[in-house]
Order: C-alpha cells, then structure tokens, then sequence
C-alpha cells in the first residue's frame, strides 16, 4: 500500500474528500470515495472509482467537466487553481507545443463543441498531439448528444485514473 494511501484512509471523511477532489473534480465522486474507505491497493482504489463514477447523476459528471480548462488553454472554470491546474498543464503539454493554426483550429472546434454539447471537450490529452486531439475533436463532434456525454465520461474516467496515480506517487 501506497503511505499516500494509507495516510488518506485515516483521515476524517471531509478532509479526505477535500485532498481526492482534484483528481476527477466531482464533489459527489470524491464524497463517494472517502465513504468507500479504506482501500488496501491501488487496484481496488481504481475500481471504485469507477464505480463510484458510473453511478453519479449527469450533474456530477458535468461538475467534473467543469473542473479542466478547456484543451489549448490553461484555466477551468471551477477547479483552475491547486493541484488540478498543474495536472492539466501536464496533460496538456503536447499541445501547448503546438503551432498557432493547430491552437486557433482548437479553439474554434472547442466553441462549436460547447455549443453543439453544452459542456467542453473532455479528451485524456496525456500523451497526445495538437493535431491529433483536433481529429478526436472533430470526429465527436459528429456524435449525437447521449453518445457524445458517455464518451466525454469515459475520457474524463480516464484522466481520473492517470491522476489517481500521480496522487498516489506523491
């Protein structure tokens, strides 16, 4: 066991909630998962987190959403300060790299997107390109809305996954 992880499965529930939040930016998530305690490993904290993920309301996953900046920019709405922030700069770094045509195509496919969706784009960024997060951007924008939400859940399940190990290796 992780000594992140076993000095977070002491802590008293509230605060536990409070130092998990920055991982997934769902209030109900992180709440969920500070019940769920104690966990013995990563992997059963990984699948918990799923499942606590899958059963939250669409309002919840929507205040994850809202927690990232939107891809090509460096604040989120809600959670843009802490340790949230810096994992999105890291997430995001490929495409901080990218030239300006690819960052100004970014931002206008984000726009329609937020338009079309309601929400911003959510992609796991680890690791990939500017321009190839423009494709994965362009190819949902051609998803209707119920497909559209489950897969930005996913990705946002995802990007909960890579940070709960990072969290872990503190």
């Amino acid at each position: 066991m992780s000594g992140t992880l076993e000095r977070w499965n002491r802590l008293p529930r509230g605060e536990a909630a409070k130092e998990i939040l920055p991982c997934c930016g769902s209030t109900a998530w992180a709440d969920g998962m500070a019940a769920r305690r104690p966990f013995l490993d990563e992997a059963t904290l990984l699948a918990a987190s799923d499942e606590t993920w899958r059963n939250l309301a669409e309002a919840d996953w929507m205040e994850a959403f809202r927690s990232h900046p939107r891809i090509g920019e460096s604040q989120g709405a809600q959670l843009s300060a802490g340790q949230s922030a810096v994992w999105a700069t890291q997430e995001q770094e490929n495409v901080a790299a990218a030239n300006d045509a690819v960052k100004i195509e970014l931002a206008q496919a984000n726009e329609e997107y937020e338009r079309r969706f309601d929400h911003i784009f959510i992609v796991c960024a680890t690791g990939k390109s500017g321009p190839g997060i423009l494709g994965i951007l362009r190819r949902r924008l051609r998803n209707d809305k119920p497909t559209e939400l489950l897969e930005a859940a996913e990705q946002q399940r995802l990007i909960t996954h890579i940070r709960l190990m990072k969290w872990l290796s503190k």
